[in-house]
């Protein structure tokens, strides 16, 4: 693990990826990395980002993302500057907003192909490093569709000689404080329906863990604030219990909040991979994709639940299908409660619920 940042510098948590100190931005020579995706997405790649810091430390190390990315970026330690490069939903954006001369090294850690190369082809780096993609590029290891986000491009950059360790995932404690501190975290939201476990179910776990003697936090991405309300609601919980308008909460409050958290319950979307970078427990339900592609780390800080078809197949679902995965409504409400116990820290073991009509 990194260093952690000086409070209220550049790079801490509560400060956009900004210029570092000491010599001057325009005098360095440029390393421009292309992830323009979510929260998670970013956190996954951060022990790549590591060891492009490691290796280039007279770089000033820029990210191509969303500008939204700019307190995540910064509460890396890695990245120097977000620069803007968005596109709707999933899709590769097709331009940078690039200035100046081109980068002395580009890396793409978006995707694999001729889409994500494009953008950063047409700023005609000194070097590329990216994924084989014949016939428009032969250099670069083969691309493996089994294999964990985070092993794939530490596997990447180690082709190109640059060590990467796909441990290297955690970030410096938030220096905001916590909302909630000490409280269960339910995200019920995912940017598409088919890992979206229902409402109800999360409403019946928190319903419990509430009359078992804690505090539950349900937290709102973007456009979610409906259906965290709707969870609170049916949990017998105050509208006060959500955390996060339309536009979702800021990241520095997110952050303070998972880190501080007893545990997150959540499924396969961002906070899952931000309570992996704080060290926070954390019960993660899977359904159209394996865990072995997208879950946290192996050992007891985290439960990873999945109920696969019986071929064991990585990617069995439509992980941006407009349903709940059939594999993801397998796992009932009685085994969260029962993975949330088995998490380490001082947690009560709640009863076991009657529940009617919760769909567990």
């Amino acid at each position: 693990m990194t260093d952690r940042p000086a409070p209220n510098g550049p790079g801490s948590p509560g400060h956009p990826a900004s210029e570092s100190p000491g010599r001057a931005a325009a005098d360095r020579p440029r390393l421009l990395v292309l992830r323009a995706l979510g929260l998670g997405d970013l956190l996954t790649a951060l022990p790549a980002l590591r060891a492009l810091r490691r290796a280039h430390p007279d770089h000033e190390l820029l990210l191509a993302a969303p500008a939204r990315q700019a307190h995540v970026a910064a509460a890396t330690g890695a990245v120097d500057r977000v620069v803007h490069a968005s596109a709707p939903g999933r899709a590769v954006p097709g331009r940078i907003d690039w200035s100046g001369p081109p980068p002395d090294v580009a890396v793409d850690l978006h995707g694999n192909g001729p889409a994500s190369l494009r953008p950063l082809s047409r700023l005609r780096p000194a070097r590329l490093l990216a994924y084989a993609h014949p016939p428009e590029r032969t250099a670069g290891p083969p691309w493996r569709e089994d294999e964990h986000e985070r092993d794939r491009w530490c596997r990447l950059l180690s082709w190109y000689g640059i060590p990467a360790d796909p441990h290297d995932l955690r970030i410096p404690a938030p220096e905001h404080p916590s909302p909630a501190p000490g409280a269960v975290v339910i995200h019920p939201g995912a940017d598409a329906a088919a890992r979206r476990w229902p409402a109800a179910r999360f409403a019946a776990v928190g319903a419990v863990l509430r009359a078992a003697g804690h505090r539950i936090v349900i937290t709102a991405g973007a456009g979610e604030a409906g259906l965290a309300r709707d969870v609170a609601r049916r949990a017998g919980l105050p509208g006060s219990a959500v955390l996060g308008g339309d536009t979702g909460p800021p990241f520095a409050e997110l952050a303070a909040l998972v880190a501080q958290a007893r545990a997150v319950i959540v499924g396969d979307t961002g906070p899952a991979h931000l309570a992996t970078a704080v060290g926070t427990p954390s019960v993660v339900l899977f359904g159209p994709v394996a865990p072995r592609l997208w879950g946290p780390p192996p050992g007891p800080l985290h439960r990873a639940l999945w109920h696969p078809d019986d071929d064991a197949a990585a990617r069995p679902g439509d992980a941006h299908g407009n349903v709940p995965d059939e594999r993801l409504l397998r796992i009932t409400v009685p085994e969260v409660l029962e993975a949330f116990t088995r998490l380490p820290g001082p947690a009560p073991r709640p009863a076991r619920p009657t529940l009617t009509g919760a769909g567990g």
